[in-house]
Formats: structure tokens, sequence, C-alpha cells
């Protein structure tokens, strides 16, 4: 029953939050906020776990699903939108699925998460198969229409994921990996958008940037396979090659222009000595890391 919930019970620690000034009013929201990093803390070995089978999916061409209802919905589907910007990968590589749909975004739709056949039909109206991963996102770690989405993927032989904030939640039993950072009671009994969504994006954020780093869109600390598609993200490509390469400003444009945009390349030609079309040969023949096309040096050092 939601009654005997971890993330619906009353908090004492901010018992007379309502009678406080707002100066410690926030203080005491902010002293909660800090249990939040720890919580997930204890959570890495799953977290990593979930990582490396993101990984071994997206290299076997498939994809990463988020799914859940109200703000953890919304918490996936922002964690999605933000791969392709950010990573330069594909869209739809990283999908966020809510219930309620895209006008769920905005408006409160919640009956919506009652529905667990609506979880599997709104995943196989994506085309969802046994190649991807999906990660189940509920606060409770009960709502249906997330149960429904994770038993479907379950059928097909996909990877699943819960992340609830819960002990020994449903979704933790029906999922093959489950991620449960507990971070207590909320400030206000019930707002699971507070303590319980600060902890699914940290999660998100991991899983997500991980996965990415792990396939060699990252080099060093440096996102090496932005997109220059505006001013803001060319200015950026521009610094990045400059970084990695050793090389002026003036020349990492230069680079960039020579490679067609192609950070990861105009680093590569620099470093090298070699053409474009070698260049792309080469992160071709590595997967598209940058460190192994450079020779072999492990990811994340440069």
């Amino acid at each position: 029953m939601l009654e005997n919930l971890l993330t619906e019970q009353p908090n004492p620690a901010s018992a007379s939050i309502d009678a406080l000034s707002t100066e410690d009013m926030l203080r005491v929201i902010n002293s909660e906020d800090r249990k939040v990093a720890e919580a997930v803390a204890h959570e890495i070995p799953a977290i990593a776990r979930v990582v490396d089978a993101i990984v071994a999916a997206l290299r076997r061409g498939g994809r990463l699903f988020y799914i859940g209802a109200g703000t953890s919905g919304r918490l996936g589907v922002l964690d999605a939108s933000e791969c392709p910007p950010t990573f330069g990968v594909p869209a739809g590589m990283a999908q966020g699925v809510i219930a309620g749909g895209e006008a769920a975004l905005t408006r409160a739709t919640e009956a919506s998460e009652d529905d667990p056949a609506m979880g599997a039909r709104d995943l196989a109206a994506r085309g969802f198969n046994a190649s991807d991963v999906l990660v189940g996102i509920a606060a409770s770690g009960r709502t249906p229409y997330v149960l429904g989405a994770i038993a479907e993927a379950q059928r097909l032989g996909a990877v699943t994921v819960g992340i609830a904030c819960a002990p020994d939640s449903e979704l933790a039993r029906a999922a093959a990996i489950s991620i449960t950072p507990l971070v207590g009671p909320e400030v206000i009994a019930g707002s699971t958008r507070m303590k319980a969504g600060t902890a699914q994006k940290l999660v998100l954020n991991m899983l997500s940037t991980g996965a990415f780093i792990r396939m060699g869109y990252v080099y060093g600390n440096l996102m090496v396979n932005v997109q220059p598609i505006n001013a803001k993200l060319a200015d950026r490509a521009r610094r990045i090659v400059a970084q990695a390469a050793g090389v002026s400003g003036e020349r990492a444009r230069e680079l960039l222009g020579a490679a067609a945009g192609g950070v990861r390349a105009a680093i590569l030609m620099e470093k090298m000595g070699i053409g474009r079309e070698e260049a792309e040969r080469r992160l071709a023949a590595a997967g598209g890391r940058l460190s192994e096309a450079l020779g072999g040096k492990k990811e994340g050092r440069p």
C-alpha cells in the first residue's frame, strides 16, 4: 500500500518547515538534498552493470529506452532528448517514453499511469525489440504503466532495468537489474519530484554519460562527437579540437574544415599527420573510439 512506502512517509526533519523563516526552510531542504548523492553512491555497482549492458546493446545496433509516468517519465524524456546534442548520437538511439504521451510533458495526466497495457502498447509503437534496453523509472516502484512495459520487454527477451526509491519494490523484483537509491522520506510528504526525482536524475545522468564514454564519444573528458550545427556548437568543436590536438584556434578551425566538421577525424588528422579519408578509415576500424585509433591508448587517456 502507498502509505507504507518509504517515499510516502513524513520526514521528522521537516515536521515544522511551514513555521520556519525562509532561510531556515531552505536549509532543511538543502540538508535533505545532501543525502541524495550518498544514496546514489551505494548503487554504483548496479549502475555500472547497467552501463555495460547499454553499451553492449548499442554496439549490436540496439537502443536505450526510458519509460515512466509523471516526474519519472519527464526525467527520462529529458535525459534521452539531451543525448543527441551532447554526444552527437543519432536521434532515436536514446528514447524517453512517458505515460500520456507528449502532452504529459507540460500537463499532468497522472491517470494514464494506472494502465499496464498502455505501457506495453507504447513500447510496441516505438518498435521496441529484444536488442534494446528498457529502463523503467518509478519512485514508488509500483507504477502499473511501467510494470506493464517491463513485463513486455521481458517477454521479448530485452534487458530490463528498474530505478525506484523504495526498498524491495515490485519494479526491482520485475526487472533484471535494479537500481534502488534509498533517499528516505521527502521534505514534503509524497512530493517525490524532490529527493527521489533528484536521485533519478543523477542515475540517468550516469547511465547515459557512462554509456557514451564507453562508446568512444568522449576523449579524456572532452565531448569529441559534438556536431557543429550551430554557432555555439561550432565554437565548442573548435575549442575541443584545439585542446585535444594541442593546436591554435585557427589551426583547429582549418582542421575541422578539412574534416567536414568531424571532431574526432580532425584530431586524428593532426596527431597522426594523415588526411581525412585515412582518419575516417582508422576511426571506423576502431569502432569510433579515438583513443584506439590513435594507437591503442586506453579510453579516457589523451
